[in-house]
């Protein structure tokens, strides 16, 4: 007997000795609810990511609106009066 041909046959004899196990019968029930469950975790999830980045956007827009970083501070101190 060839190698494949003996992994074969153990294979096979494994899968007839084997005992068929009891399926719950609510299996297909509770996968579908933890599906579900999943489904609407991801959802949550990914709503408060995409909330938290909008508010952090508005406010980075807020803050540049009344900061406004691109114009020139104020000069600290008055020019000299006069000449030297």
């Amino acid at each position: 007997m060839s190698l494949p041909d003996r992994k074969e046959a153990e294979v096979r004899r494994l899968l007839e000795q084997r005992t068929a196990e009891p399926v719950p019968a609510d299996l297909a029930e509770r996968a579908l609810a933890e599906g579900a469950r999943l489904l609407r975790r991801r959802r949550a999830l990914r709503t408060a990511l995409w909330t938290g980045v909008l508010a952090g956007l508005l406010a980075l827009a807020v803050w540049s609106l009344v900061i406004q970083p691109w114009s020139d501070p104020p000069p600290v101190t008055t020019p000299p009066a006069g000449g030297w």
